[in-house]
């Protein structure tokens, strides 16, 4: 034999040796290595929640190739995943200022999990809440993902863009995921991400306060008969505690009473919650299931406590407040609780003004008769082409975002952002150079309501 034949028998010889034996059916995985892909789509959408998905499907259905991007696993946001599943307020002093595909979807979910709408025509009064829609999130994110795919939308879960620039009219948009990285050639980008993180990627400028809103981790308690407490105990063993050290009084609202009367729910408040980047989120998820640690073992300790426990508990904390964008025009207070309607009004909010602090919060409601509404040109960035945001991230103050923010006006936002994308598009503009008829005509054959100056 040959000495180069023999050498390479014997290579193989030895390769087959460090070979693994594998049975029937089984595959030797190759070493890890990032896949790269090119795509291109007519209308790319940043962020799957309140906002973003609502915009997606309107733009699917108006017949655009469409896709969005989702960092998480579900659709629906601070609905779904932070687990605020009350959307709300669609209606306002005895009639209805926003509907739409959001609302479409809302009223299918109640009904398909049996419940009730409330009754919308009995004024709420101080109590805002008796209008919000209490919702199974699981449903109405499965509705959100079906709704969707019969657009014809494609979601990316798990991918969050990288890179962002403009060339020769369209928008390059790195992204990276699981084992892939892929670029995404688009004509137009809606930034729903509610951080307003593909506006700041893409060069523009982003404003927020320097102290932010607390955060708050959504769970359920159980296992206790509040009817059998005694509260002044409660309330004397919470204030040593806190003296202590052991408990932080602003974490919940400095009310534990409160917290075992709500069995948990919407109250807990973690200062400077910030889903900004992926360490700055990590540190509200623990900080929020911290303490919602610390508190539970406190209450076991105390009579009749001794048996609580968590029945349900979302994945994340919900963040109200990161950045918005520097738009073509800033929505103020003043334009909030005077109902101003802006020449290019594209959707109605309807929302006390809602900041939460550390102290806890004091809704100020809008006088009677009063419907606030959001320009066109508040979710423009300055200096921007073919972009456009909708959600919490749109040009405001920070009074008026507080109210801004809620999910009924970031669906009729979405909507909006989208339909002047979709006609953007058509006539290869801008958004903000749309007809505002055009966008108007648009948006009611899609179910909108909209403004009329």
């Amino acid at each position: 034999m040959k000495r180069r034949d023999m050498l390479t028998r014997i290579g193989v010889l030895s390769l087959g040796m460090a070979m693994p034996g594998l049975s029937q059916g089984e595959i030797l995985k190759k070493p890890y290595k990032i896949r790269f892909r090119t795509m291109e789509t007519d209308i790319l959408v940043v962020g799957g929640g309140t906002a973003g998905a609502i915009a997606a499907i309107q733009a699917g259905r108006a017949g655009q190739k469409v896709t969005l991007l989702e960092c998480q696993s579900q659709l629906g946001g601070t609905t779904t995943t932070a687990g605020v599943a009350f959307p709300g307020i669609f209606h306002a002093w005895g009639k209805q200022v926003i509907s739409g595909i959001g609302w479409e979807i809302v009223q299918e979910a109640v009904a398909l999990n049996g419940d009730t709408l409330p009754d919308f025509s009995m004024p709420h009064g101080r109590q805002h809440w008796r209008h919000q829609i209490r919702l199974n999130g699981q449903l109405y994110s499965m509705l959100l993902e079906q709704k969707c795919i019969d657009a014809g939308v494609e979601i990316r879960y798990y991918e969050t863009p990288t890179q962002i620039t403009f060339r020769n009219d369209h928008w390059l948009v790195e992204t990276v995921g699981k084992g892939i990285h892929v670029q995404i050639r688009c004509r137009q980008i809606i930034d729903c991400s509610g951080n307003a993180i593909a506006a700041s990627i893409a060069g523009f400028d982003l404003i927020r306060e320097k102290e932010t809103q607390p955060g708050t981790l959504m769970f359920t308690l159980e296992g206790y008969d509040m009817e059998k407490l005694d509260l002044n105990l409660i309330r004397s063993a919470y204030n040593d505690a806190v003296s202590r050290g052991e408990l932080v009084r602003s974490e919940f609202r400095g009310d534990i009473v409160a917290l075992l009367k709500t069995k948990g729910d919407n109250i807990q408040h973690i200062k400077g919650a910030d889903s900004t980047t992926s360490e700055s989120h990590t540190q509200a998820n623990i900080m929020g299931r911290t303490s919602l640690y610390k508190h539970l073992k406190f209450l076991k300790k105390l009579p009749g406590c001794e048996n609580i426990r968590i029945a349900d508990m979302r994945t994340e904390v919900g963040v109200r407040e990161t950045y918005r964008i520097d738009g073509l025009y800033r929505v103020t207070r003043e334009d909030y609780v005077t109902g101003r309607v802006f020449k290019d009004a594209v959707s109605y909010s309807y929302y006390p003004i809602d900041l939460h602090t550390e102290h806890g919060v004091t809704p100020r409601h809008l006088a009677e008769g009063v419907v606030a509404t959001v320009p066109l040109r508040s979710l423009i960035p300055k200096n921007s082409k073919n972009f456009i945001v909708a959600g919490r991230c749109l040009s405001s103050d920070r009074l008026a975002n507080s109210a801004l923010r809620v999910q009924a006006s970031c669906m009729g936002m979405g909507q909006a952002a989208a339909a002047a994308t979709i006609l953007a598009n058509q006539q290869n503009i801008s958004p903000g150079e749309v007809d505002m008829d055009d966008l108007r005509k648009l948006l009611e054959q899609h179910g909108g309501i909209v403004p009329k100056s």
